[in-house]
């Protein structure tokens, strides 16, 4: 049964902090750190703090606008700022990249559980995963928003034990098999061993790590006082994301030398296995489980709710915007549902390449993404009839230098050979949706 199609704002602080943290950790820190780090080596922490800084000027961005705009998400800002064509555009790239991010995650979800269960198919185990997690977003928004909470919080808890943890194995303070492990920091090529440019090899992966924090400009219109909390949640946030990568990261390189990760499982998992700690490499395993399903979780939301707004602008078809008695957009969740079921089976076809055919094709979206959010903040300061309580600093240079930061990402993406599948995956649906655009609102000048 259908309703008239207002979401209901039953979203908490709590909940919109955590959501955006469940969308932000999840495969890029628990699997992809194991891609970085074979770049750029221990020093990839670097690459980590510079994407954060880059985050810090996207978040305040949206946080500026939702105040002045209140009920107004992530599309509508780049609406006002820029008209229907790049609304558009940037909407259905939006949509793209989450089920692109949604597929990974279930995807890697199952290779987890192959941990467990290496005779069963990973199609098989994804497809399981992705039933999970429809069945969670079936529900009333603010039970979702309850459930991701401690979907989150769980994974979050984990990773503050495991730094806990890996820094006394680290210092000493827990005995383990090794010893002067910081050697680990200055040998086998030193802390730069592909040399300090290998970070920017490495930033791709880092923009996918850190997509999903923008998710908080999606759920400006399911949550309650936005422009009083939203603020306040994105101040602690930043800081938290940097940490919850930075910190992980560096002890796994202190632990394990860096050249010595393998891909079959995740970092995580390989260092708890050598800390002789029984069970732990178990428990760390049914976590990255969790981390990873909440993050697709919050994928799902993101999708189906940005899929719900360009519906209600007429920029997809109406059916999108149709809502369920309990809120939640019912036709939105039922595509979405099954290019997850289909994405899924692309392991059964390239179960081996899976993971690096789809990992850079978000973190190319992400940057486009942000690129649009910080323009509109630009363009729309000028016009703003009353100047917001919160206000990002520096502008417009900040704002500007992570524009340009974020382009010269997105284009030493383009020009690297080793991304060319997902380079003419990302072009050609850029492209598709260009023409679309100007098809859709030929009349629009």
């Amino acid at each position: 049964m259908e309703t008239k199609n207002t979401l209901q704002k039953k979203l908490k602080p709590r909940h919109i902090s955590l959501m955006a943290m469940g969308g932000a950790i999840g495969t890029g820190i628990f699997k992809g750190s194991g891609e970085t780090v074979g770049v750029a080596g221990p020093g990839v922490v670097v690459a980590y703090i510079f994407a954060g800084l880059l985050l810090l000027v996207v978040m305040g961005a949206i946080a500026e606008m939702a105040i002045v705009y209140p009920n107004t998400n992530m599309k509508g800002f780049i609406l006002k700022a820029f008209g229907s064509r790049m609304s558009f555009i940037i909407g259905w790239l939006y949509c793209v990249l989450w089920l692109a991010v949604c597929i990974i995650e279930v995807v890697v979800a199952g290779s987890f559980l192959q941990y467990w269960f290496p005779d069963v198919p990973l199609w098989l185990l994804s497809i399981i995963c992705t039933i999970f997690i429809l069945s969670i977003n079936l529900m009333n928004v603010k039970h979702y928003g309850e459930f991701e909470f401690w979907f989150a919080g769980i994974k979050i808890a984990m990773i503050i034990v495991f730094i806990i943890l890996g820094a006394g194995i680290l210092f000493g303070i827990i005995p383990s098999d090794g010893s002067n492990y910081f050697r680990n920091f200055t040998e086998h090529g030193g802390f730069f061993p592909n040399g300090f440019t290998s970070i920017f090899a490495a930033l791709l992966v880092v923009m996918f790590s850190y997509g999903g924090s923008e998710l908080i400009g999606v759920t400006v219109t399911e949550a309650q006082d936005a422009e009083k909390i939203l603020p306040k949640v994105i101040k602690s946030f930043i800081f938290r994301i940097v940490l919850f990568y930075t910190l992980p990261i560096l002890i796994i390189c202190g632990l394990i030398p860096w050249n010595e990760l393998t891909e079959s499982s995740s970092p995580f998992v390989q260092v708890l296995s050598i800390s002789g700690l029984q069970g732990a490499a178990h428990i760390m395993n049914f976590i990255l489980i969790i981390a990873v399903l909440s993050a697709a979780n919050s994928g799902i939301y993101g999708c189906t709710r940005m899929l719900h707004s360009l519906a209600e602008e007429g920029e997809a078809p109406k059916a999108f915007s149709k809502l369920s008695k309990s809120g939640v957009p019912t036709y939105s969740l039922v595509l979405t549902g099954i290019v997850l079921l289909l994405g899924s089976m692309i392991a059964f076809v390239a179960q081996n390449e899976v993971f690096t055919l789809l990992m850079a094709f978000p973190g190319f979206v992400v940057s486009i993404v942000w690129i649009s959010i910080c323009l509109a903040q630009i363009k729309l300061r000028k016009s703003y009839t009353t100047m917001p309580s919160f206000r990002l600093w520096g502008y417009p240079y900040i704002t500007g230098l992570a524009a340009a930061a974020l382009a010269l990402i997105s284009i030493s993406f383009i020009m690297n050979e080793d991304n060319r599948i997902s380079i003419i995956a990302c072009l050609v649906v850029l492209a598709f949706l260009i023409i679309m655009s100007i098809f859709k609102f030929k009349k629009v000048k």
